[in-house]
Order: C-alpha cells, then structure tokens, then sequence
C-alpha cells in the first residue's frame, strides 16, 4: 500500500470513530501522537523505550535536570546544584517531593535509582556513557554528590535523558501524574496546589499548562490525525517514516526537522568473509552517492556524512574524515570497484533492514551504488543471518566519546585494541587537553579501519500545532510537556 493510501485509509478510519473535525479546544488538554507502542510505564534499565514511553517517563519521573523546550538543561528533582572548580563534583540538592504513596523522596533512594542504571544487569543505553562517574553518594537526605573520572562539561545533558528519570516501582515525582487511561490513551495532569503527592510547585511559578492526552500509534495514524485537527503535536518521527510526512498534504515548514546529531548508517556484524577484510568495507563506503540519497524528495531533511564524529563537538573539533572524502564520486567508484576485483571473490552481504518506507528508498540507492562496483546487496529475512545493519541513534550527549565508544571491542564485530586504549586513556585523562587528544587518536585508528559506513544525520521529525508556542527544534528532539505553551506575558 503506497504511503498516501495508508494515509487516507488512517484519516478514514479516525473520521469513522469521530473523533476529528472541529479543530479541537485550543484551551483544552495538548493531543500528544507519539509513535510507537500504547504509552505504558518501562524501566529503561529493562527495556528500550520508544517515542510514547520516553514522552510518558519524562512527564511522569521526571530526573535530576530535564531539559526545557529549546533543549537547555533547567532543574528538575534537583532544585540547585554546584559543580566543583576541578569540574569532578556535582553537588545536587533535591527539591521537596513525594512518591505516588506520599512517602518523601530522600537522596539515597535517588542515588539508588542511579547506581541500578549503572549496575550490571542493566540494560540502559546510556550505561557506556554513565562509566564517566566515579562514585554517587547521599550526603543528607536532602543532598546527593556525584563525583566524575574527570571532568565532562556535557554531563548534565546525559542527566537530563528520560532513560535516567528517577521513578520507584512504575511511578516518579511528576511533574505529571498519570490521571486516567482510556485504552491506548494516558490522560496526563498537574496536582491541584494543594496536592502532595508529587513535588511542589513544578511549574515555578509559571501558569500551569493544560493536561496532557498522549497516545501511541503509527506513523500514518498520527500524522492523519494531525492533518484532521485530533491532534497538536506528533513525536518519534524517523527517516523510517519520514516519506508518510512527505506524502501528506502538510506544507514543508510545517515538518520540523530537528536538528539533532548521532549515528545513522551500516554497521557491520562480524568480521569475517568480506565484511573483514578493511578494504573492502572502504570500499563499500566510498561507492556510496549520498548526496543521491538527500536529493529524494520523500527524503528532505536528509543530510550526508562521512565521517564516524559528527561536527560541532567541543572536545573533538575537527573529526577524522575518510581519506577518500574529498574526491568526487567519479573518482571514487573506480578505485572503489579496482579494491573489490583485487579481494579476488565475489562479494555478496546481506542486511538486516526493517521494513518502511523510508529504508526501502536507502535501499534503492545502496543496491545501485554498490552494483557499480561489483557488489551483490540482497535483504536478510527477519531473524535471518546478516553481515550489516542499520544504526540509527541520536546522541544523547554533545560527546565525542559517545560516538567512538560505539565502536570498543566490546560493542562491535569491526574494532581495534588501540583504539580501545585510546578511549580508556581519554575516560581517565585528568583534563580537557589530555582527554581531546586521546580521542582524536582514537577517531583517526577508528577512521582508518572503517568500522561502520556512515550515511548521514539521523532523522528525527516532529509536527506541531500553531497553538504550541512553545514548541522548538532542539539538538535532542525533547519537546517536555511543561514547555509546549508558553504563558502570555502582556
């Protein structure tokens, strides 16, 4: 079914249910669409958590910072805090604030919370990036100190993430409560003033926002919903289905392209055959037309990359380019095709790759590209054996380390032991120097091996509603519930 079909099928379906049409109350709760799963509670040390759980986690437990609309860190739980002059220490002072049974949170609990996204078992995604703490203490029931392997001017970004919100069997402090759920639907709201049962005072001062009705559901479902004026905002757009947006009668300016920056590209899943050999996966990536990729018009707001480090990184300011990075494709292809001849065997990979639209367009291109020189592409099954797949991550901290840690022995089939010394030498380097050093050396082993084919930025889209004035693109593609609509101050 194209995309446009599925879209008219999904505003048939909501104009059947009757649920649209009017426009909706622009003094009544925000409509949040996320896409994704029904919005349900997940600890994100157990399971990753997708657009709806994310939305849901950061309203409802809310972490020690959070971000504000324009993707700044602001306090959250923690109502102040000092950073040491070595830049090691955080000192954090937690605002008064209850558990849903009215117990008091204390600073030991929080810190509780912490060490278990840290702990072994833990599954959180940000647990690689949590290694740059050295110890969390409570030093009162009030005051919680978190001491650094060294210093991370960024460290507060990685705070302010929903996969460390601080909750307790299911629920958090707020600054939203889980008011009502109506089957896909979370009916999310502010405590009366007098209520205690969350922390206090969660606006600030501010007028209180409306309530929140968040649901999970597909793309094609959130943006007909949007376009039939059920819903203000939609959340947890990628590349996969960016083409539905493209597709739909939206005006262009109206598809907000965040401006976020991570990894989106192939990563390889073993290194043997011909996804070991360097010069092959070399190959592989100087033969691909990515400017071919940003021209498809289902895929505007995709931009090309290189490089394993995006740009713009303080402490990794001029990322490692692939030596091949300057030369046209014309040049690129032939050396790229003599490099395959020279491998002496056919090479044929397969890739894992979901099934969207917007996959299915890169697809295209790689099947083409990779043709060029010699190189079979085919579609692994679902479950089926691979030789490379997607990545698709936002980084959730403005880090270079974050980028080359992808790539430890640990984490990937393709990697290299002094790279991996490089990035342990810049975790314990005492400052910022030592510390840029190490990880340009890491990112110039890592960028000779080619560890993985970088395609571009990652995706993320979002849509929202003129009367969301406080909804703005930000490097994390965070759009917290307390900031969507900023108070009139006349």
């Amino acid at each position: 079914m194209t995309g446009r079909r599925l879209l008219l099928l999904a505003a048939a379906l909501i104009g059947l249910v009757g649920v649209g049409g009017c426009g909706g109350d622009p003094g009544g709760p925000i409509r949040v669409s996320a896409i994704g799963e029904a919005p349900r509670a997940r600890n994100p040390n157990l399971a990753t958590l997708d657009a709806p759980a994310a939305f849901l986690l950061e309203a409802s437990a809310q972490g020690l910072v959070r971000f504000d609309g324009t993707g700044e860190i602001e306090p959250a739980l923690a109502q102040s805090w000092i950073v040491s002059d070595d830049g090691l220490r955080y000192t954090m002072r937690i605002r008064p604030a209850d558990w849903a049974d009215g117990a008091p949170v204390t600073a030991e609990e929080v810190a509780a919370r912490l060490r278990a996204a840290l702990s072994r078992p833990s599954r959180n995604p940000l647990k690689s990036s949590l290694g740059m703490i050295d110890s969390i203490v409570p030093m009162t029931d009030e005051v919680i100190e978190i001491t650094l392997k060294g210093p991370r001017p960024n460290f507060l970004q990685l705070l302010a993430q929903p996969e460390l919100a601080i909750a307790m069997g299911g629920g958090g402090t707020g600054p939203y409560r889980i008011e009502a759920r109506d089957g896909a639907v979370v009916r999310l709201a502010l405590p009366e003033p007098d209520d205690e049962d969350i922390a206090r005072d969660p606006t600030d001062g501010r007028p209180a926002p409306p309530a929140i009705l968040l649901r999970g559901e597909t793309a094609a479902m959130a943006i007909a919903r949007f376009l039939h004026g059920d819903a203000d905002l939609v959340v947890g757009g990628t590349i996969a289905d960016l083409p539905y947006a493209r597709r739909a009668d939206i005006p262009a300016s109206r598809v907000t392209i965040e401006p976020v920056q991570g990894l989106f590209g192939l990563v390889f899943l073993r290194d043997d055959g011909a996804a070991g050999v360097a010069s092959v996966r070399r190959a592989l990536a100087m033969a691909i037309d990515r400017e071919s990729i940003a021209g498809e018009p289902l895929l505007a707001g995709f931009e090309p990359r290189a490089a394993i480090v995006a740009p713009g990184i303080d402490e990794l300011v001029a990322p490692t380019q692939p030596d091949w990075a300057d030369q046209p494709l014309g040049e690129r292809r032939p050396a790229a095709a003599a490099a395959i001849r020279a491998h002496g065997q056919p090479v044929r990979l397969r890739i894992a790759a979901p099934e969207t639209p917007g996959h299915r367009l890169i697809l295209a291109h790689l099947r083409r590209d990779w043709a060029a020189i010699g190189v079979e592409l085919e579609v692994s099954p679902p479950g089926g054996p691979a030789d490379i797949a997607f990545i698709d991550e936002v980084a959730p901290i403005l880090s270079g380390a974050w980028y080359l840690r992808r790539f430890l022995c640990d984490a990937s089939a393709v990697c290299d032991e002094e790279a991996d010394a490089a990035l342990a030498e810049a975790r314990a380097a005492a400052d910022g120097q030592a510390r840029a050093d190490a990880l340009a050396r890491a990112d110039r082993i890592l960028a000779g091996i080619t560890p993985w084919i970088a395609l571009g930025r990652p995706v993320r889209w979002s849509l929202a509603a003129q009367r969301l004035n406080g909804f703005h693109p930000n490097p994390f593609a965070r759009h917290p519930a307390l900031t969507l609509i900023e108070p009139d101050r006349r």
